[in-house]
Parts: C-alpha cells; structure tokens; sequence
C-alpha cells in the first residue's frame, strides 16, 4: 500500500496563547532628594525691569554703539532686551551717539511690543518712555514721525490689554510721552485715536487726549481748534466706556477754564458763562450743547 503524502496531513492547530497574569508596578514616592538638581526657572523670571533712575552711564559709549543695532536685532530674545537697556543708557546719556539711529531703533521696538513675551513687552515700553524723556520735542520731526504714529498704536494697544503689569507699564509710559512733548503736536497725533473703532483703544486716547489739552494754553488751543475741541469732547461724552466719557469731561473742563479766562471776553456784555454757554450753542447740536454746558455749571 502506497504511503500517503505528508502535504495531505490535516493541519495542526496552534496552541492558543496562555494569558499572562497583569502586573502591576507600584511606583516609588517620590520625595524631595536634596541631590537632585533644582527646575530651571522660566527665562521670563530672569530679566530685570531696572528703574530709568538705576541706570547708568556706558564706560565706552563709541564702542558699544557699532554693535548695539546687532543686538537689537538678534533671534536671542534675551539679548534684545539686554540691548534695549543699553538703548535706554544711550538715550538717557549718551543721546547724540544714538540720534543718526534713532528711527531705526523705535521701529525694533515697536516690533519688540508685537512680540508675544511679556518680558520683551515689558522692556520695549520701559525704552519708549526713555527715549520720550530724552527726545520727546523731536520725535515728529519727519525723520521719525512715522516711527512714532506706530509706537503711540501699540502703547495705546498694550495699555488695553487684559495683562495687567503690561497694561500698568504702557499707561505710565502714555503719561512720560504727554509731559515730555509739546501738547500741541501730540494732540493733533492723538485727534486719529480718539475715533478708534476698537473701544479699549478709544478710550486710552481720550485719557492721553484729555492731559494733553489741559496743559495747554488758550492760544495752543485757539491754533488747534476750540471747535475741534469740544466736538472731540462731545462725541466721547456719549462713548461706550466710561473711562473715555471721563477723559472727555476732563476735556470739556480745561477748554471752559482757558476760554472763560480770555481777556477779550472781559470786554463783552455778557459774562464769561454766558459766552461759553453761546459758544457751544452755536457750534454743537442742542443736546451736545447742553451736556457741555452742564458739566461746566456743576
């Protein structure tokens, strides 16, 4: 009898895998191990916010003004804002060295403010108000009128934030620009901001708006237009925020007390109240002339 062929074996089934018994690992607690090496800090905790009042002069200005472009321009975020304090020395003591640069420099910190590190904000906004101290009257020459119009956004844009030490930091700097530049000028740069469709920004202008008319005199404001004036202040009066309503207040105050105090009106007729009170009349609409004029008598 033939042998049959192996390949017509019936297959063999494979044994089923035996199921391996879960284990299950007990980690260790950890405790604290005075070996081990601490958690690095967040670079952000390492910058320090030195005071303008801190800062001292360069030992070798001419020398560290040829590399201090480079640095302000480095990927390394950290040595930006190393930079931006050398920045600060220089506009706060070595002010001719970095005037040819000047344009390029705010344009850096403008782009600084854009960055999303709250140190580097923070740092770009302390440089702003430096350099406002020291070049403040020439800062709307045309060579850094542009430069500027994008600063002042971006202060007014920081000091709306939600962030509260950016916000605190781009308010403070907001008053350094208004002490240190002529009221006249800044105001008709703010005129754009006041009518800002963003709210929070808005509002902002209109405080920056408000100081700036009241250091004013009556022929700073003659030149700028007192009908301009109480029209800004009109239209805030009905602003969405209050912070803006009281900017706009403030506003209508100032203009009253330099209008009421002009000599020419000691010549009239009528009383100084009287003419304010026909001035608005004549130039706003009823219930804008009547909401100014109740500010002024209260």
């Amino acid at each position: 009898m033939a042998l049959r062929s192996l390949d017509n074996n019936l297959p063999t089934t494979p044994e089923r895998p035996k199921k391996l018994a879960k284990v299950t690992t007990i980690l260790p607690i950890s405790t604290n191990d005075e070996n081990k090496l601490p958690v690095p800090v967040s670079a952000d905790h390492a910058i320090d916010y030195v005071l303008s009042e801190d800062l001292e002069a360069i030992t070798d200005p001419e020398i560290k003004i040829q590399s201090l472009m480079e640095g302000l321009e480095s990927k390394d975020w950290t040595k930006v804002c190393e930079s931006l304090n050398d920045t600060r020395r220089f506009s706060l003591y070595h002010s001719t060295l970095l005037l040819p640069t000047l344009d390029k420099v705010m344009v850096i910190i403008v782009k600084a403010m854009k960055n999303p590190r709250s140190a580097l904000i923070k740092t770009s906004i302390m440089t702003a108000s430096d350099i406002f101290k020291s070049y403040g009257h020439g800062l709307l020459e045309s060579s850094t009128s542009e430069a500027f119009d994008q600063l002042l956004l971006q202060l007014l844009l920081k000091a709306s934030q939600d962030k509260r030490f950016v916000c605190e930091e781009a308010e403070k700097s907001l008053l350094v620009m208004v002490e240190c530049m002529p009221s006249l000028a800044l105001v008709s740069k703010l005129r754009a901001f006041v009518s800002h469709t963003n709210p929070r920004v808005r509002a902002k202008a209109a405080v920056s708006f408000a100081h700036c008319v009241s250091k004013m005199g009556l022929n700073a404001m003659k030149e700028f237009g007192l009908v301009s004036l109480i029209l800004i202040a009109a239209e805030l009066l009905n602003d969405r925020l209050p912070e803006a309503r009281e900017a706009a207040r403030r506003t209508v105050t100032s203009v009253y007390e330099a209008f009421t105090g002009d000599e020419d009106l000691k010549n009239l007729d009528l009383s100084a109240a009287e003419s304010w009170q026909n001035f608005c009349a004549s130039n706003l609409s009823p219930i804008q002339a009547q909401s100014l004029t109740k500010i002024t008598s209260s």
